[in-house]
């Protein structure tokens, strides 16, 4: 057993040494690091260990500083672009958070309003989470699956994919992402004839069309036409 955490421990300092190479060159960044302290930190079914990302916080920084030394390009494809910001977005939480543990709630940051903080300096620009979703991701690439790749923090958010996102990977983890979040009796409680689901689709339902359409592309369950669609509340403890 401790021969193999030894691995894991001198495999993640492997790598953390060439990013802290690659974080002087410019290009595109590579999300190795990341995948291996998401692969340490974060459980299958997304509880995150921050007091671990406590500890590797030097290579979290030099990830985080990767992505601050090789902003997105226009001649980046459509998946490499959309990797990097899932990938920025839920790391630079995941250091928010991690910069204030132990903490209840993201929500008790910023009188609530921290997702609209200009703290993610990414090339010359400084962004918040918002601006990543809401101004980038969303409005740019208009896949409702982003929803389920982004993670804030909480225990009602979509789990947080213990691996990196990659432009080779990007369809089969929304996928996959996607239809166990709607699969998952802790986030949506669907049956033929009564839906009770994440609040997510409601604050963005217009990014998922028909509702019921949607819902039944990925639910196990076949939902009936016509069936009246609740919200459940939303839980903002902590997802660890």
């Amino acid at each position: 057993m401790q021969t193999i955490k030894l691995f894991a421990v001198s495999t993640l300092f492997l790598i953390y040494i060439v990013n802290i190479f690659n974080n002087n060159q410019t290009g595109k960044p590579t999300h190795d690091l990341w995948n291996e302290l998401l692969k340490k930190h974060v459980s299958a079914d997304g509880k995150v260990n921050y007091k671990g990302f406590q500890q590797d916080l030097p290579a979290l920084e030099s990830y985080l500083g990767g992505l601050t030394r090789n902003p997105v390009q226009d001649n980046w494809t459509k998946e490499e672009k959309m990797a990097y910001w899932i990938n920025a977005y839920n790391a630079f939480t995941i250091k928010l958070i991690v910069d204030h543990y132990p903490i209840a709630s993201i929500t008790k940051l910023d009188e609530g309003k921290t997702w609209d903080v200009k703290r993610i300096q990414l090339g010359k620009k400084s962004y918040s989470l918002n601006n990543i979703e809401n101004d980038i991701l969303r409005p740019q690439f208009k896949d409702p699956r982003i929803h389920f790749a982004l993670n804030c923090a909480a225990k009602s958010c979509p789990p947080l994919l213990n691996r990196a996102w990659t432009a080779e990977t990007l369809n089969k983890y929304f996928e996959q992402q996607t239809k166990a979040f709607i699969n998952n009796p802790k986030y949506n409680k669907i049956s033929a004839n009564e839906v009770q689901i994440s609040k997510i689709f409601e604050w963005y339902a217009g990014d998922f069309g028909n509702m019921i359409d949607f819902l039944n592309k990925y639910s196990k369950t076949t939902i009936n036409a016509g069936v009246t669609v609740k919200y459940l509340e939303y839980d903002w403890a902590l997802n660890e």
